[in-house]
């Protein structure tokens, strides 16, 4: 079954770019990825810190399967609603080094919308280690849950 999130790699770049259509109007879709009680519904985590501006930060917590406690966390760079944040994201006590992401939201009609990511990595060799933990599978099975948690906002 084809994946509704699109993740493009290309060879020996350090970068993926991820598209997702959502039957969601943009206002919704940028409400899902800045509102703490909505964000931990879709991604299955705890947030702990979300300050939504230019220079704020955020950090996130969530639990494996088997019961270990991680960190996500970052700062935002850029923040203009309906339309752009600019964010670091890193997954503490893991090897997978700091990203960069630029997210950008478009509405394509009133009842539809498009989200954009573009993730830089260090290198190309942690972008693939990111791709090979399933990371495209996982994205969008949180995209799916996304659609459907804020579905029901409508």
């Amino acid at each position: 079954m084809e994946l509704k999130t699109k993740v493009t790699a290309t060879d020996n770049k350090q970068e993926l770019i991820i598209t997702r259509e959502f039957d969601l109007p943009l206002a919704l879709l940028f409400t899902a990825y800045i509102t703490p009680e909505i964000i931990e519904e879709w991604m299955g985590t705890k947030v702990l810190k979300l300050e939504n501006e230019k220079h704020g930060s955020y950090h996130f917590e969530t639990t494996d399967p088997k019961g270990n406690k991680f960190g996500l966390n970052g700062v935002i760079h850029e923040f203009i609603p309906n339309q752009k944040i600019t964010r670091t994201f890193e997954m503490a006590n893991t090897s997978m080094g700091v990203q960069l992401e630029f997210l950008e939201f478009e509405s394509l009609t009133e009842d539809t919308s498009k989200l954009t990511m573009h993730i830089i990595y260090r290198s190309a060799a942690q972008r693939d280690q990111y791709l090979q933990i399933g990371m495209a599978k996982g994205m969008n099975m949180a995209h799916n849950r996304l659609q459907n948690v804020v579905s029901k906002l409508k």
